[in-house]
């Protein structure tokens, strides 16, 4: 009877370790497969709404486009040419990729598909929140601000993809960690560099950097922070001003970064105003990189010929209104000066009001404005061709 005993619980416990084995080996497999179909569902969803996010953008355009013609563009076929892989479209960098190869047909400036990953889409989203207001914003950024984690740098890619830093904004984490324009960034604490997503959930904490640098690797700590764009834009205006000894001179210089709005032509004014910069024998005006905006009328902040008013309260405190510089002053400039700056270069350079230094602007002389796409995503689009004419010249682009 033992016998028997015994040899009912060994072929018991022989059925429950074989099943528990067929389950195991079973189990990766069905697992696989459930996951598999997770995917697939996830991507069978997905493609419907960045089928809607192509067609959105390429309808934007064909309504608010500058050129209702399109320069003669047949813009139907280039929606048949592009849909395929915009269906095809793994994710929504790669969607943008398609947007923006799409867009790019048009050769207009100011004419580019942003996303979440990108900083240009958070300063551009802070730049025209009065349009977005009316356009959504508040279903992007919930609590009204506009911010996106980052260190204080403007970059683009290279001609082997790295992320080549062209400017880095005074006052802020890179200047104060020692970066450098043309730094090329290859990490982010050991992984390939992202210009937001590498400083997602790392606000405060320190991120390792490496770099190339003049042929040389070289490894850099930085502190992120959570960046508002005009903010950072206001305060690097405010930083950069300085006094530049030279023979004997005192040159002042400051890095205008931004002109999107008359709060920086007044911030530039008001440091004229102000020590050290009132003090200096000559200006340097630095218009390199960064976006534009600027009105013809902020070169009149060089007219010699205009009176500048002093004010006084009656407690006695005063201050400078219309101010004006008239000693002199010099301009710089770059491929990376573009829209209302290069407005500016051209009257500053046309009328003689001093020299300007560098090397050919962009030739982006577009008005913009801004939409939402669905997704939260950034579309900007020019609705007017802006023309500078005078009894001489003309310059379009």
């Amino acid at each position: 009877m033992k016998k028997v005993v015994n040899s009912a619980l060994s072929r018991r416990h022989f059925l429950r370790l074989t099943s528990v084995a067929a389950a195991s080996a079973l189990t990766p497999t069905v697992l696989w497969a459930e996951q598999q179909h997770a995917a697939d569902s996830a991507t069978s969803q997905a493609v419907p709404a960045r089928i809607a996010t192509f067609e959105e953008v390429w309808r934007t355009v064909r309504d608010r486009f500058y050129d209702p013609h399109l320069d003669g563009l047949d813009w139907s076929a280039v929606r048949e040419r592009y849909l395929l892989d915009a269906a095809r479209a793994s994710s929504e960098e790669a969607l943008a990729g398609v947007i923006n190869s799409m867009l790019s047909e048009l050769h207009a400036s100011h004419t580019r598909y942003y996303t979440p990953y990108e900083p240009e889409y958070y300063q551009l989203s802070d730049i025209f929140a009065g349009a977005l207001r009316r356009r959504g914003l508040e279903r992007v950024f919930p609590n009204g601000r506009i911010s996106y984690p980052g260190i204080g740098i403007l970059s683009r890619l290279d001609t082997q993809g790295r992320n080549m830093i062209t400017g880095v904004i005074e006052g802020t984490p890179a200047q104060q960690a020692g970066l450098l324009a043309g730094d090329a960034i290859v990490f982010a604490d050991g992984a390939p560099f992202e210009p937001v997503q590498s400083f997602r959930g790392k606000v405060g904490k320190e991120v390792v950097l490496g770099l190339r640098r003049a042929g040389a690797f070289m490894q850099i700590s930085v502190t992120p922070v959570e960046i508002e764009p005009n903010k950072m834009f206001l305060d690097g205006l405010k930083a950069s001003a300085r006094i530049i000894p030279a023979n004997g001179r005192s040159i002042g210089y400051v890095h205008v970064w931004c002109y999107a709005g008359s709060v920086y032509q007044r911030t530039l004014e008001h440091l004229l105003s102000q020590s050290p910069l009132n003090g200096a024998d000559a200006l340097i005006w630095d218009l390199r990189d960064g976006w534009g905006g600027a009105i013809p009328g902020y070169l009149d902040l060089f007219n010699t010929r205009a009176p500048t008013i002093q004010v006084t309260d009656r407690n006695g405190a005063s201050e400078l209104e219309n101010v004006k510089w008239r000693k002199p002053v010099a301009m710089l400039v770059n491929g990376g000066t573009r829209s209302g700056k290069e407005i500016l270069a051209y009257g500053f350079k046309k009328y003689r009001l001093g020299e300007v230094i560098g090397s050919r602007t962009e030739g982006a002389v577009l008005s913009a404005t801004a939409f939402l796409i669905d997704g939260g995503l950034l579309l900007r689009i020019p609705p007017l061709k802006a023309a500078l004419f005078d009894e001489r010249y003309s310059c379009r682009s």
